[in-house]
């Protein structure tokens, strides 16, 4: 089985929260990294503070990746903005701080690199998160919307994927999911998602073909061995998103 990759205009492997396990997660030093090996196509998680400034973060919480405690909508973005994000990845990258949503984008877009830009809400912030980042995203890309250089917003929140249909519809969305929940298909066509985004560890070949043939693009996260990712494009997956850079390069078959 294979596909012709019509229903995705995108790169077909991106690198997980930046520099995958090879520089600190969700940081300009990630992407860095990810740019020396040859990617021009990331994944990365967007959340709000409690300013409702859009930062670059994946929990909710603070003490994996950002050095302190609480919660991460206990803090202004300023705050957050200088703590330490790369001390728990290795000393070279002690003071990495925690991005600001608007200048990561910035920048990956002045260095030409495609984004997928995962919605990650803090719980009960989902509508606003939802929101927030589909109109900053809209705003930075308005020459691009309708082009593949466009980003796409994707979210396991249903309902801040809803609230981001609403703020700008003209954004191609996906939906997240771990497991494909039985109506899978009709939550993608509620919310005009251009793809299911899912765990290749739950994905087979009729589950592949039947995205497919529902006019779905299909991304699969995260992929880190060269055997699983060739077993899964030769289902006719259309994008890899990896954690692995130095075994799966961008232009990986």
């Amino acid at each position: 089985m294979s596909s012709k990759h019509g229903t995705w205009p995108y790169p077909r492997v991106l690198a997980h929260r930046g520099g995958g396990t090879l520089a600190p997660e969700n940081t300009l030093a990630g992407v860095n990294e990810g740019m020396q090996r040859g990617f021009r196509a990331i994944e990365f998680d967007v959340m709000l503070a409690r300013d409702g400034v859009a930062v670059v973060m994946h929990d909710p919480y603070l003490g994996r990746t950002v050095a302190g405690s609480g919660n991460v909508p206990d803090y202004d973005s300023v705050e957050l903005s200088g703590m330490d994000a790369g001390s728990w990845f290795g000393p070279a990258y002690a003071g990495e701080p925690v991005p600001n949503f608007v200048e990561f984008a910035q920048y990956c877009k002045a260095n030409g690199i495609w984004m997928n830009i995962e919605i990650k809400p803090v719980p009960g912030h989902e509508a606003a998160t939802g929101a927030t980042v589909a109109r900053i995203a809209a705003a930075l890309f308005a020459d691009e919307i309708g082009t593949p250089a466009a980003p796409l917003l994707s979210s396991f929140s249903m309902a801040a994927l809803a609230a981001a249909q609403d703020a700008a519809p003209q954004l191609a969305r996906a939906c997240l999911f771990d497991t494909l929940p039985p109506d899978w298909q009709a939550q993608a066509r509620a919310l005009g998602a251009v793809a299911i985004h899912t765990n290749h560890r739950h994905l087979t070949a009729s589950t592949t073909q039947a995205i497919q043939s529902a006019g779905l693009g299909l991304l699969c996260y995260t992929v880190n061995t060269p055997t699983r990712a060739r077993t899964l494009q030769s289902w006719g997956v259309d994008c890899l998103c990896t954690d692995r850079l130095d075994l799966i390069g961008p232009d990986f078959t």
